[in-house]
């Protein structure tokens, strides 16, 4: 509330009257609060984007073949590194790339167009690799648009085939 204090002196003299203004800012400050309330519990917050990842019943282990020229097999490494080879029947060579735009992104890429729609991606892990990287790596199936891949386990054979390099 705004008041307006005069003295009123009953003095003879005629002076002009100074008024001295005093603007109680309490509720101001309420309602700056009340909005500030409001519009915290309206605002919507930014949701977290998911990638919806199907997994197989653990009734028991379910295995399909998938023919070696139509898979491309992905291996995940320490510092980064990304192995790439197609199937272990096929007589793979490793070969080395990395997670830039030139990297995987291009080899899926590549694949995919010679290959088909029937591209097949085995994703597979070393104890040494990062989470950072199979997250990376699920984020470029995505990107390339495959929906065919599987995650499996590293076998003895695959390590024997990286240690070749």
């Amino acid at each position: 509330m705004a008041e307006i204090s005069t003295s009123d002196n009953n003095s003879k003299k005629t002076r002009s009257h100074k008024s001295s203004t005093k603007i109680d800012m309490t509720p101001m400050v309420d309602l700056g609060f009340l909005l500030i309330t409001f519009f915290m519990l309206t605002t919507t917050l930014a949701k977290p984007v998911i990638m919806q990842l199907n997994m197989p019943e653990k009734d028991g282990e379910l295995s399909s073949q998938v023919r070696c020229s139509e898979s491309l097999t992905v291996v995940l490494d320490e510092q980064n590194k990304v192995f790439y080879y197609q199937g272990v029947e096929c007589d793979p060579k490793p070969k080395e790339t990395d997670f830039s735009d030139r990297g995987i992104r291009q080899v899926l890429f590549d694949y995919k167009r010679k290959i088909g729609e029937n591209f097949t991606v085995v994703i597979k892990s070393t104890n040494k690799a990062k989470y950072r990287n199979m997250i990376d790596l699920l984020d470029e199936m995505k990107i390339t648009n495959n929906r065919r891949y599987a995650i499996v386990n590293m076998t003895s054979e695959d390590e024997k085939l990286l240690s070749i390099k």
